[in-house]
């Protein structure tokens, strides 16, 4: 990845956990870590855990960022999600949301297409 494509990428991971953290929530961890994978941004508030992955893009002259998230993608987040949670005993009997959010960056504005529950 490009020093420009990760400070983009960096910077909307940022944004939805400010977003976030603005309805309530308190982010447990942004570029979690689990094995080879990896979860964009995890919060809690109460008793639900959203895992929200974040797709950024410079432009959207390639297509929506949401459309790159396919069927494989989900699968390894679910499977990040559940091991991660295997080893928080303090998160048992919590709800899990997956939510996913794709921003398209026009000029110092972060353009947010926020979809709750996405799969």
């Amino acid at each position: 990845m490009t020093e420009a494509r990760q400070t983009l990428a960096r910077r909307a991971e940022a944004e939805v956990a400010a977003l976030l953290t603005g309805r309530g929530f308190f982010v447990l961890g942004t570029n979690v870590r689990v094995g080879r994978l990896e979860l964009d941004v995890i919060a809690r508030k109460r008793d639900l855990l959203v895992v929200v992955e974040v797709r950024a893009r410079s432009t959207d002259a390639f297509g929506d960022p949401l459309e790159t998230i396919d069927t494989k993608k989900v699968a390894r987040i679910r499977r990040a999600t559940a091991t991660w949670l295997a080893a928080r005993p303090d998160l048992r009997g919590v709800r899990v949301r997956f939510d996913a959010v794709g921003i398209v960056a026009r000029g110092d504005h972060l353009e947010l297409d926020w979809c709750e529950d996405a799969f």
